[in-house]
């Protein structure tokens, strides 16, 4: 058997537990599993980052910036666009599939046991998320690793990740999602988040509702733990566009990091990579110290965020990104005013039915000139004609189409029509996953090319 067939192998022995939605209010499980194995995520020094949007750019720019300074970096993200070894970063590259063997080899023997710790219990078995972060605290380890960034699965306080002692607790910005698990107001959610946060810790912050920068202050208080805040603790100074992203500069934690070339668009991504530098600031010099201009720089400009913002075609434009709730949606329609010159929009949306749809479609409407609803490959889909009502109700011409190439077609041929269009599509990481792999296989379409 290959190599990668190995791996698959493990992926699917992961894909036979709960799935990542079954997500219950305990990081025991998990713990108890990582002292089997003698605690592997207390090898390296972790950041750990939450949010609701902008965790997984954040992650991805924290951990570029560290790995300039010459350290050896793990990266945990999720979810996957194409491949689940997307995941699970080892300096800058996917874990490889024998990597993803050895670890789950020492694994294995212990899963069991705490299985059936957990049956005696009465309990349900370990899930996919849990074994997966397992997976990487054991390859982190492994490697091994001098810092990992790692990115809350959902929540914070009691998400599987939080087994790991973060040495910088990271804040994206905190707005309404997953409110059947976490809390109903931002207040709550905040709370529930906040939870990762440990005893002398740094934790650095995204500008927040008030409400939520309340829960945050709590948290750090309770903690003997010291909080910095954007714009107080640190900000963006300047921003402009630039060929292929934005130029900025960044007063941090401790130094001030000028013209600074950043490969991502949108006004958030600046935000997010000031968030990025003072989260490094704080683990390298405990935020007393600058970090060397040439370092920051080297690592926001070599960093990529797949998914978001990313340009996946040409002749006509083409983009894609999760924008999965209204804040996010809300961040897209800014980016594509602020940073692309293109007179009209043709989106192509499809949405999860356990998302909100309205507060989406809300926030995209009036940005596009004409939406292609589709539906994604999935059982928790929101209808493709469902997402036509909902834009129907802004006044936005809509058509409805049976999948994602369907969609597309007409997208690029509506572009395609007229001066000055573009297309983006949105509104899932699973589409956006899914856009992805389209513009890798048809490379027989003029235009399209596989970043």
């Amino acid at each position: 058997m290959s190599d990668r067939s190995r791996a698959d192998a493990v992926y699917d022995a992961l894909l036979a537990r709960a799935g990542e939605r079954w997500v219950q209010p305990r990081k025991e499980r998990t713990a108890r599993l990582l002292e089997y194995l003698d605690d592997p995520q207390r090898t390296y020094r972790v950041i750990h980052v939450t949010g609701t949007n902008g965790k997984t750019s954040t992650s991805r720019l924290a951990e570029s910036i560290v790995r300039a300074h010459g350290l050896r970096t793990g990266l945990f993200t999720s979810p996957h666009l194409e491949r689940f070894t997307e995941r699970i970063i080892i300096d800058g590259e996917p874990i490889d599939d024998a990597a993803v063997s050895a670890a789950w080899e020492e694994i294995e023997p212990f899963v069991g046991l705490v299985d059936g710790e957990l049956e005696a219990a009465g309990d349900e078995p370990l899930t996919f998320f849990e074994l997966l972060t397992v997976l990487a605290f054991v390859a982190f380890a492994d490697a091994p690793v001098d810092v990992a960034v790692i990115e809350v699965g959902m929540g914070g306080a009691w998400d599987s990740t939080n087994t790991a002692d973060g040495d910088v607790a990271v804040f994206a910005p905190i707005d309404i999602d997953h409110a059947d698990r976490l809390g109903e107001t931002i207040a709550e959610i905040a709370a529930v988040k906040a939870g990762i946060v440990k005893d002398g810790a740094i934790a650095v912050s995204a500008r927040q509702h008030p409400d939520a920068l309340a829960a945050l202050r709590d948290a750090a208080s309770a903690r003997h733990a010291t909080l910095a805040v954007e714009p107080d603790g640190f900000a963006v100074t300047a921003q402009r566009l630039a060929v292929g992203g934005q130029q900025l500069s960044v007063r941090g934690l401790a130094g001030t990091y000028d013209d600074l070339y950043l490969p991502l668009y949108g006004a958030h991504q600046g935000h997010n990579a000031a968030l990025a530098i003072a989260a490094v600031e704080a683990l390298i010099g405990g935020g007393a110290q600058a970090l060397a201009p040439d370092v920051v720089a080297e690592g926001l400009a070599q960093v990529t965020s797949p998914g978001r913002l990313q340009l996946l075609g040409v002749a006509p434009t083409v983009l894609v990104d999760a924008a999965h709730n209204p804040h996010g949606a809300r961040s897209l329609a800014a980016a594509l005013r602020e940073s692309f010159d293109f007179d009209e929009w043709g989106l192509v949306l499809g949405v999860f039915a356990d998302k909100d749809a309205d507060g989406i479609v809300a926030e995209l409407a009036g940005t596009a000139t004409h939406v292609f609803a589709t539906q994604l490959q999935s059982d928790r889909a929101e209808s493709a004609d469902r997402i036509a009502d909902l834009v129907e109700e802004h006044g936005t011409p809509v058509t409805v189409h049976g999948d994602l190439d369907e969609a597309a077609e007409a997208a690029r041929a509506w572009a395609a029509a007229a001066d000055r269009r573009a297309v983006v599509i949105a509104g899932s990481v699973v589409l956006a996953g899914e856009a992805i792999q389209l513009a890798g296989a048809q490379t027989w379409k003029d235009g399209w090319r596989d970043e």
